[in-house]
């Protein structure tokens, strides 16, 4: 059995020409093996092709090319074991109004030919926190709630692979942090999680390892920690006791004040070491109250990876 829970090769979706356009390639050829029982961050701007590549997964979309393996299943070969390996939880809120909580799960778990013994509803239902909503149709749940129910319906058939397609866009924060706490639990037991999110401190907070996709293509994929290093950017913030006066800075070095009167330097640190910077200010004869430095989050990754178009 393979230490990858999906493993793509190659995989490829082209739509056909509409109206004056011509076709459009969404996939480019992915490659990607997502290690089993990782959290795993699936990233990039509006029109990347994750989506795509979620809906081939889940077995919604039909792939142009290339060969798709869930769980140790070609997709191919066994549509029916591929498709009960993964789990995934949609960002539209697609729930049939007049079903209760109890209801949805229920029909879901039919659907996927879970016999009665082996369901989990009461158990889902406490998971999500809507054992005390259990009951109450669909349309008279809050968006958080409905949300929840998403979750729940994605577990339903025991999946190993649960795909998590923007799980808190527009969610509170008391939502979010439960989200992220049923998450972890998963995780804790085992399940694969794929995440796509718009929330990057989020993927930097949950993800082992990331892929960030870009017209179509993944740009780059590393654990996450290696992308951070990955810039080498940094930024020195400097408190005085008074109001400083210019400081000669190395070269390679920029100066700004901000209005509160500290000094940020920014620079490179392959190029200029911090101590360089701390002798220029004490050489301008500048008494430092205060020292830190800020580094490089995803965000600045996300952005230098993905700014510039595709040849």
């Amino acid at each position: 059995m393979s230490d990858h829970a999906i493993e793509l090769q190659g995989l490829r979706k082209t739509y056909a020409a509409s109206g004056n356009d011509g076709p459009k390639e969404a996939l480019k050829g992915v490659d990607l093996a997502i290690p089993r029982g990782s959290i795993f961050g699936l990233l990039g701007p509006n029109g990347a092709g994750k989506s795509t590549l979620i809906n081939i997964l889940a077995g919604l979309v039909t792939k142009t090319a290339g060969r798709v393996t869930i769980w140790g299943f070609d997709q191919d070969v066994n549509p029916r074991q591929s498709r009960a390996a993964i789990g995934v939880m949609p960002q539209e809120l697609n729930l049939d109004p007049f079903f209760t909580p109890r209801g949805a799960l229920e029909v879901q778990a039919g659907l996927y030919g879970v016999p009665k013994a082996q369901r989990r509803t009461e158990e889902i239902l406490r998971l999500i926190g809507l054992e005390d909503k259990a009951e109450a149709y669909a349309r008279s749940l809050s968006g958080g709630m409905r949300r929840r129910l998403l979750l729940g319906k994605a577990l339903v058939h025991h999946p190993q692979i649960l795909v998590l397609d923007e799980p808190t866009a527009g969610v509170d924060i008391e939502l979010r942090q439960m989200l992220w706490a049923n998450v972890r639990q998963l995780n804790a037991e085992g399940m694969t999680i794929i995440l796509t999110t718009h929330y990057l401190e989020e993927a930097q907070e949950m993800c082992d390892e990331i892929a960030i996709i870009n017209h179509g293509a993944v740009v780059v994929r590393d654990r996450t920690e290696n992308l951070l290093a990955r810039l080498d950017a940094k930024t020195l913030v400097i408190v005085p006791d008074e109001p400083a006066g210019p400081v000669t800075v190395p070269e390679g070095v920029e100066c700004a004040t901000r209005p509160d009167g500290a000094l940020v330097f920014s620079y490179h640190r392959s190029q200029v070491t911090a101590d360089a910077i701390l002798e220029a200010v004490r050489a301008a004869g500048i008494t430092i109250r205060d020292v830190a430095t800020e580094e490089a989050d995803l965000e600045d990754v996300f952005v230098a990876l993905t700014s510039t178009k595709a040849a």
